[in-house]
Parts: structure tokens; sequence; C-alpha cells
């Protein structure tokens, strides 16, 4: 596979003639080249170029006409290209301006934020259907997070594809209720053909996926932790039947606690056929009345409620024993994949955030019109001994990195990525190898 980017070309020669004045309210047509003036550059390549002055024989005023690729500004769009394409790639905007300073082009983080902007704002009706054209996958993970924006908490929706790893969006969302919930993964699931939704246990993703219309998986990861944190704050009330109401519905306090260690066991194994075991412990609790107005949850009720709850749950918490794909996919159980995203594409950015960046600027920031994605033939990158690659560990996580080994962890990673972009000595022969295209060949 051969995967190349194109950046913008800056071409001094090229200077387009003038057709119409560039100021407003005037007609003019025809214009006196009056001076060729030197203008200094940011640039890969030139450090000049050549601006054109026109003057306006209708309105007498002058204007200046730049070479393609740029414009007033004195960085060069080969750079802001350059700038955005290392940030989309998964370096920070401070390790975005260590690269282009091994360059010989520096920008400040100030800058290359101001140019991610700025590319965000060119895209912003790109259309989901066709970023997802030709991606399919028949397992879709789906997983929210919020990040604080000018003292604004944004929701943010992440989706991946949970048998592969890879990211598929990033979505600024309006709200977290069920509404804005399936008007985000309906359309995903049916762009990539997805039949199972992998999530955490939060209520609304239940709702969404029997609505939608596909399978749920609840990630196993956080039920179990659920499941041992009530555990370990019941039993000992259930020890000493704290408020008598396991006597007043005839269980034991040596029953309940029984139940609650079995209970354990059975999350921890996560069997289909254990499913009855289930449904008879919630039985035995089912005298416990709910509480009146005003008063709270006698303990047997509460013991009733969990054992409803993970009864309940069962057929989505164990959907991965029999789960399979179309080419034999299969599914860990987990919601991993979104919980690497979000450290990767989310918190490690959001960390460096400044202050006064609003929702709006925020929601941009993560990627190009709000939306993070990856093609699966562009897996692989981070074979030891390339240049410069995407470096991809066992656990799916990503980030540009001067070609480490796969099977490096996610604090080695982190480590490594700010010790490498730290040594001038290391960026100049690392960096100054891409000053001519980024090119992989296999």
């Amino acid at each position: 596979m051969r995967l190349r980017i194109v950046l913008p070309k800056v071409t001094p020669e090229a200077i387009t003639v003038p057709t119409r004045c560039a100021y407003a309210g005037c007609r003019g047509s025809k214009f006196y080249l009056r001076q060729e003036v030197a203008k200094p550059l940011r640039d890969t390549v030139y450090h000049e170029v050549q601006v054109h002055r026109y003057q306006c024989l209708k309105c007498k005023r002058t204007f200046r006409v730049y070479p393609e690729g740029t414009t007033p500004a004195q960085t060069s769009q080969r750079v802001k290209g350059l700038a955005v394409m290392l940030y989309l790639l998964g370096l920070s905007y401070g390790a975005t301006s260590l690269a282009l300073e091994a360059l010989g082009v520096y920008l400040c983080k100030s800058r290359i934020y101001d140019a991610v902007q700025e590319t965000a704002k060119l895209v912003p009706g790109l259309k989901r259907d066709q970023v997802f054209a030709g991606v399919k996958t028949p397992a879709l993970g789906g997983d929210l997070t919020s990040v604080k924006c000018k003292g604004e908490w944004l929701p943010l929706g992440i989706t991946v594809d949970p048998v592969s790893g890879v990211a598929l969006t990033i979505d600024a969302l309006a709200a977290q209720d069920i509404k804005a919930l399936r008007d985000w993964i309906e359309p995903i699931a049916k762009s990539v053909g997805a039949t199972v939704l992998v999530t955490d246990d939060a209520d609304g993703f239940k709702t969404v996926a029997d609505e939608v219309g596909v399978q749920h998986q609840v990630c196993k990861a956080h039920v179990l932790r659920n499941t041992e944190a009530l555990i370990e704050r019941y039993q000992p009330l259930v020890a000493k039947d704290a408020d008598g109401s396991l006597k007043a519905i005839g269980v034991s306090p040596e029953q309940a606690a029984a139940d609650l260690t079995r209970l354990g066991e059975l999350v921890k194994s996560r069997q289909k056929e254990q499913a009855p075991e289930l449904e008879a412990m919630h039985r035995r609790y089912l005298d416990a009345a709910p509480p009146q107005e005003g008063e709270h949850q006698s303990l047997a009720y509460r013991l009733r409620l969990l054992f409803l709850d993970r009864w309940n749950l069962w057929h989505r918490l164990t959907r991965y024993r029999t789960w399979k794909g179309p080419k034999g996919e299969t599914l860990d159980g987990t919601n991993n994949a979104c919980e690497r995203v979000s450290g990767w594409w989310i918190k490690e950015r959001y960390r460096t955030m400044r202050g006064d960046i609003g929702p709006r600027e925020c929601g941009a920031r993560q990627s190009l019109a709000r939306l993070v994605w990856q093609l699966p033939e562009y897996r692989g990158w981070g074979q030891p001994g390339r240049v410069l690659a995407v470096s991809k560990n066992d656990q799916g996580s990503s980030r540009l990195l001067p070609g480490w080994p796969l099977d490096t962890n996610y604090r080695t990673i982190t480590y490594s990525e700010h010790t490498f972009l730290r040594n001038r000595r290391l960026r100049q022969i690392y960096f100054l190898q891409i000053k001519y295209g980024l090119e992989r060949h296999t």
C-alpha cells in the first residue's frame, strides 16, 4: 500500500493577473502593474517571494496579488497544512510546534490552533455518509465524555470499531438525554452497518440500542466494578440485618450474604445459562415492599432491585459469548476501545487546552468538522525502522512517533514522545527527513 500526504504547493512564479478590483464597490477591470515587492515568507523551501502590486485604473487604488500557496499572512499555506496534518495525526499543539521548529519554520501553539480552526471552518458541511463511504463494521462502540471549555462543560460522543479499535467519530453533543443519544448513534450505526452496540452500563444506551434495533453488549468491566462495589457496601449491612427488613420477608442474614457472594461469582463467570439463578435470587426478595413517600429504601428492597437489575442485564452482559460477525469477528465484552480513544484524542489534548477556548472552538479543536476518522487500511503504521509513523500498540492506541515497536505501552509512548520532541538533535535527524514529503511503502 502507498500512502501519500498531499500538502498545498507554493509556486512563486504562479501569479494570476487580476480581472476585477479587490476593493468593494469598485467595478474596475483594467489594472496597471506598478511594482514587484519582495515579501518575507515562512516556508519549508522559500524564504522570500515576489508579490505584484497593481493599481486599478478606475478607482486609482492599489492592491497586492500573491503567488500560489501564499496569502497576506507571513506563513505559507504549505506550513499551515503541515501543522494541521501533524495535529490530526496525533501530536499536541506543543509537539507540533516543536516538529515545525525542527523543519526550520517555527510556529507557536496559538498560530497552530488558529490554523486548525481556520481549516475546520472550511468544511462545516461535511456529511457523515461521505466520511464513512466504504467503512463497514458489524460492531459499534459508543461512549460519552466531557471537557470544560471557557467554564462550560461540553459533552462529547465517541464511536469506535470495537473489533479493530479504530476511532470512527468524536462529536460534540447538544445534550446527553435519550433523544440526543439516538440522533447521534442511529445514523452512524446505519452508515457502518453495525448490528451490535458496545457501551458502558448507562441506562440511556440500553434504551437507544432497543429503539435503533441493534443488539447490545454492556461492558463487563464496568458491571463487575459496580457490582463488587455494591456487594462490599451491602455485606456488612446484611450480616446484622441493619433495619430488620430481611427478617420481615423471611430471609436470614446468612442467606442474603450467600446470595451476594454468589452474585459476585456469577458476574465474574458470565455464562448465559446462569440467568435462572439470578431470577431465583430476585424472587427470594419479591416480598420486600417499596418505600412510602418520604421514606428510604429498606435493605431488602435494595437487594431486590440489585438482583432484578443484574437479571435483566444478563443477556446484554453475556452477548459477546455467542456473537460473531459475518467474517468471524468476535468481541472481548469490554468498552476498552472507547476508553483508549477518549484518552488519546480527548483527555491528552484537553490537558494543554487554554482556558479561554469556548465550546464551539473546542468542538472543532478535536478534529475537522468535529470528526475524527481513520480507515482500517491505514492500520499497521509504526513498524520499527520507519522514520515517522503512527505507532499502534497491542491495545489499539495510536500516536505519531518515530518507529516505536507495536508492543510499546501507553505510558512508554507518552514519555518517549515528549523525550524525543524535546531533544533537538533527534528532532533534526528524524523530522528533517520528512521535509520533502511523507510516504509509506509496504
